[in-house]
């Protein structure tokens, strides 16, 4: 019965932590109601989902994209969870719930932070905090700054993946802690979600955490067999992701992010200058942006709710020792992710400041453990003048004085700093009270039980009260993009497009085009919207061979001098706009860029935004046979007859027929390369070569006829499904195992 109460206490706390996740979003929502919609979410995450949706819609596993050569790859690119099962769930049904844009990404990061907040509250419920106190980790993992101005409102990935990590650590602990000989089948699906999550960063977060697991459950039972379930449980896990992480080798492998400048190892690192943004988020010091420029940037990363540092701070003062040896594996965790969130990054990894919602998360386990500390030694002398809401107002009106002297406090520090001194004199008052208690033995225990609840609420008051004087966003770009980019309009759906325009970031943002932009240029990847095809795309990853050949950038947009060449010299019949077949060119108003060949192009429409220009006559086919080959410039080949054209997201067939005689004939499809693609006419299997790395080739024999299929079919796709279905039956074969002994167990029980 104890435990049945203690299931039921658990769950109701959950439902209240996530309940008040829910409100604070809400809260946030009345403010601005697009505070969830800025710069990637409008340029890349939320049109690419919407191409999910249809995707599923139309009974296809969402591998590649038809309406973006640059961001075609939808796997390699990693960071749209293609093989999270949750993403993908939680992205059908949201997109047939809400049609606004703004609402889609609300609902999108909200149940995202929601699902943060409750791991977060069962690991701390799991290491035996309190209701109050596990509530506060669980507000502190969702609701601190890099989560929130990061995550939630731009970086989907990485919120897609960090949701995970605590239901990771309490499955590692799991396995470390239980005595079932099935403990290991704890981690694993929660290793799998966070991989798929598609963020690069939170991987080798969970390999650290991972790693510290193992170790301190080593040093504790000085046994190895004791990690053999730790060990199992992340293979497994591993093993479910393996198609994630094997299209991620494959793609970021000669890709840019593999090629990128070191000037950008030394971005968006954590300043030692910046930590006094953990007691008030409005102090402003130099952080080097994306620029490379050192200059004024709000701690909002910072904010944790302004409780747990202070309640660190003080048990290290007030018995070290004690403080110390409890959570001395945790607190060397802790430094560890500091020093790496300031150290600079390393290979295809960059802005370290990335590991900042780790960082929170492990502050607010050591800031709990810590406050436990002060519930079990409220008596004693040693500490009860040293409390933490003492120690909390003097930290506030030192460091808010020291801002305010140096001034360190930018735009934001009013009313905010006011605020918190307020909420830290509370806490002081409180801890007064419960002083004063302390010595009277007749005193009720009311205020005490009270005073439990007190760290969360002043955690939960103090985030609301950071983010309704802080925007969110952190000055990241936001665009006005208006519905109607869901309506192809005035653009074919039947034809290829190649955009030119300037750096979104800078051209697009409201700051400069307060009115509504996209229609006509589509930048990033709102193409994927409409239906619309496109060659440009937002990719961080670049892989495609477009995307290099052409310099794209990763917002999509297209180097100014090779568009100006592209346009002038290979934008006739035979130029390698043709080739690719490109059959119609958008040119923002910016750019005096028009295409050359006069008598191919005509001006179809043009408006403030840009113009629109279409090759004369029908769209170019996406199957078509030609004579020669810039790749094989010594050869000639025959025109093949091709008819019915079927053009499906991971599949092309059409129907050949090649002439008989000596020569053969040479295919051109007009969809991005990339390597994995097989090609097969009547059951005989052709080779599949590509154009210069721009778009796939088939020679197909003198004499061929029949239906030919190419298919996009990787090496990594089949052997990482097939791997991961094997790890899936293992799992699911020792779950149903594990399940029924402990059934049998539970009906035998009464017998004894």
């Amino acid at each position: 019965m104890r435990g049945l109460q203690s299931t039921r206490a658990n769950v109701a706390g959950a439902i209240t932590t996530a309940l008040f996740v829910l409100v604070f979003c809400l809260i946030l929502l009345w403010r601005n109601p697009l505070v969830f919609w800025n710069d990637d979410y409008q340029l890349s995450i939320l049109p690419v989902f919407a191409d999910v949706a249809r995707s599923w819609s139309e009974g296809h596993l969402p591998l590649l994209s038809p309406y973006s050569w640059v961001c075609s790859n939808l796997a390699g690119e990693f960071q749209y969870g293609t093989f999270s099962i949750f993403v993908n769930a939680a992205v059908i049904v949201i997109w047939k719930m809400f049609a606004s844009f703004a609402h889609q990404a609300a609902a999108l990061s909200i149940t995202h932070l929601v699902v943060l907040a409750i791991g977060a509250f069962v690991l701390g419920r799991h290491r035996q905090f309190s209701m109050p106190l596990a509530m506060m980790v669980g507000f502190i993992a969702a609701l601190n700054g890099w989560v929130i101005c990061w995550g939630a409102t731009d970086w989907f990935g990485a919120l897609g993946a960090f949701t995970w990590l605590p239901w990771a650590w309490w499955g590692l602990e799991h396995a470390a802690d239980d005595r079932s000989r099935w403990r290991f089948l704890w981690p694993a699906p929660f290793v799998y979600l966070v991989v798929t999550g598609g963020f690069p960063y939170t991987i080798v977060m969970l390999g650290l955490l991972a790693t510290w697991v193992f170790f301190k459950t080593l040093f504790r039972e000085k046994n190895i067999r004791s990690v053999v379930p730790i060990f199992i449980g992340m293979a497994l896990g591993f093993g479910l992701s393996s198609p994630a992480l094997l299209a991620l080798f494959a793609y970021v492998h000669g890709s840019a992010r593999e090629v990128q400048s070191a000037s950008a190892h030394w971005q968006w690192l954590v300043p030692p200058t910046a930590l006094p943004g953990l007691i008030l988020p409005c102090w402003t010091v130099k952080w080097a942006d994306f620029s490379s420029r050192y200059v004024p940037h709000t701690a909002a990363e910072m904010a944790c709710g302004l409780v747990a540092p202070v309640a660190l701070l003080t048990g290290l003062l007030a018995d070290p020792r004690v403080l110390i040896r409890k959570l001395r594996w945790e607190l060397l965790l802790l430094c560890t992710v500091l020093v790496i969130a300031m150290l600079p990054s390393a290979g295809v990894f960059r802005w370290s400041f990335r590991w900042l919602p780790f960082f929170h998360l492990l502050l607010a386990i050591c800031a709990a453990e810590a406050l436990r500390s002060f519930e079990i030694l409220r008596g004693s002398r040693s500490v009860r003048f040293l409390r933490p809401g003492f120690i909390g107002f003097a930290l506030v009106a030192c460091t808010g004085l020291i801002m305010f002297i140096f001034h360190l406090g930018g735009r934001y520090a009013l009313p905010l700093t006011w605020i918190l001194v307020g909420l830290a004199a509370v806490w002081a008052v409180a801890e007064f009270l419960v002083i004063r208690t302390d010595l009277r033995p007749r005193s009720s225990g009311e205020l005490h039980a009270a005073y439990r609840w007190l760290p969360a609420t002043l955690t939960f008051i103090a985030f609301v009260a950071t983010y309704l004087c802080i925007p969110p966003n952190c000055g990241v770009p936001r665009y006005n993009i208006p519905q109607t980019l869901t309506k192809p309009a005035p653009l074919d759906p039947n034809r290829l497009y190649l955009s030119i325009y300037p750096p979104a970031e800078n051209t697009y943002r409201v700051e400069t085009k307060p009115a509504p932009v996209g229609q006509v240029v589509r930048p990033g990847s709102t193409s994927m919207w409409a239906g619309l095809r496109f060659i440009n795309g937002y990719s961080p990853i670049l892989a495609s061979g477009v995307a290099r050949e052409f310099k794209f950038a990763i917002h999509g947009e297209i180097d100014w001098d090779v568009g100006a060449y592209l346009l002038a010299q290979q934008a006739g019949p035979e130029g390698d706009l043709a080739r690719l077949g490109v059959d119609g060119i958008t040119v923002a108003s910016e750019s005096g860029f028009v295409p050359q060949s006069q008598s191919e192009w005509e001006l179809i429409t043009s408006t403030d935004e840009g113009r629109v220009f279409h090759r004369r006559g029908a769209p170019l086919a996406r199957v078509r046979s030609v004579t020669s080959s810039v790749s094989r410039p010594q050869e000639q080949f025959v025109i093949a007859t091709v008819s019915r054209i079927h053009d499906s997201r991971n599949e092309l067939e059409a129907e050949i027929q090649v002439p008989n005689g000596a020569a053969s004939a040479l295919v051109s499809f007009s969809r991005p390369y990339f390597v994995g693609y097989e090609a097969r006419i009547e059951g005989r299997k052709l080779r599949v070569e590509s154009e210069r790395g721009l778009f796939p080739i088939v020679e197909i024999p003198a004499g061929s006829r029949g239906r030919l299929v190419l298919s996009y079919r990787p090496k990594w796709l089949l052997y990482g499904c097939a791997f991961s279905a094997l790890c899936a039956a293992v799992w699911l074969g020792c779950f149903v195992v594990a399940t029924r002994n402990h059934y049998v167990a539970d009906r035998r029980a009464p017998q004894r």
